[in-house]
């Protein structure tokens, strides 16, 4: 489905960007693999990908710094000669009731969150206009479309792609550029697996699905999103969630 496309993941090293990356390469896809600290994971990813036959390269980048993003841009279409599809994917927690969130930890979630995905944009935005064609896909949240106690700076990040990924869409629509975002539930993830076992339980209980989702369910949606199969979708927002936001 996306054979000789050049797919960027930023949060790429583990959980579903890293499954993302790898559905990207399995179909074809060389692939920019972006990673904030964990070296070691973004190697493990790349060879893993490098089994498929494609190439892929990994980059270390903190996406909150809008000069490292262009720089890292710049690296990126030198390695590979173009980009066709970005998956912003990269985010912080830093949870807390608003009463007892520093505005620190506010700030930090922010910048990676919703400014990391606005400074990935920014830096492929001309060059997907003057190609003529792109995939951009944002990693949301439901938390960012019904909100959740004690995540006002993740929440309020994650509305915040909603926003921006329909601005986007309708900004680069006449140029053949799609940007979609997706809208993950609970998801078996290094972060959930943290979660005690009363916890997990509790969480089936109000999926309707019963379940968590895999990071692969998200890697599937991306992987279409990105694809020739998904060539009139543009600025949607499409929930991967067991029916928990419906």
């Amino acid at each position: 489905m996306l054979k000789e496309k050049v797919a960027v993941v930023t949060g790429a090293s583990r959980g579903i960007g890293r499954a993302i990356a790898l559905g990207m390469a399995e179909n074809g896809a060389n692939v920019a693999i972006i990673y904030a600290g964990n070296k070691a994971a973004a190697e493990e990813t790349r060879e893993t990908a490098m089994k498929f036959g494609v190439k892929a390269e990994i980059y270390c980048c903190d996406v909150s710094d809008f000069e490292a993003t262009k720089e890292l841009t710049k690296k990126i279409i030198e390695d590979f000669g173009h980009i066709d599809i970005l998956v912003n994917n990269a985010g912080i927690t830093k949870d807390a009731l608003v009463l007892t969130m520093s505005e620190a930890d506010f700030d930090a979630v922010i910048n990676t969150n919703l400014k990391g995905v606005f400074n990935m944009i920014k830096n492929v935005y001309s060059p997907f206009m003057k190609q003529r064609h792109g995939k951009i896909i944002n990693i949301s949240s439901v938390s960012g479309l019904s909100g959740n106690a004690g995540q006002a700076n993740y929440s309020a990040a994650k509305a915040g792609i909603v926003g921006l990924t329909k601005t986007v869409a309708k900004e680069l629509a006449g140029r053949n550029v799609n940007v979609n975002a997706i809208a993950p539930g609970f998801i078996e993830t290094d972060m959930t697996d943290k979660l005690s076992d009363k916890i997990k339980e509790g969480v089936k209980d109000v999926i309707p699905m019963k379940k968590m989702g895999k990071p692969e369910d998200i890697a599937n949606m991306a992987v279409f999103l990105a694809s020739d199969k998904a060539n009139y979708i543009t600025g949607e927002i499409i929930r991967v969630d067991g029916g928990i936001a419906m």
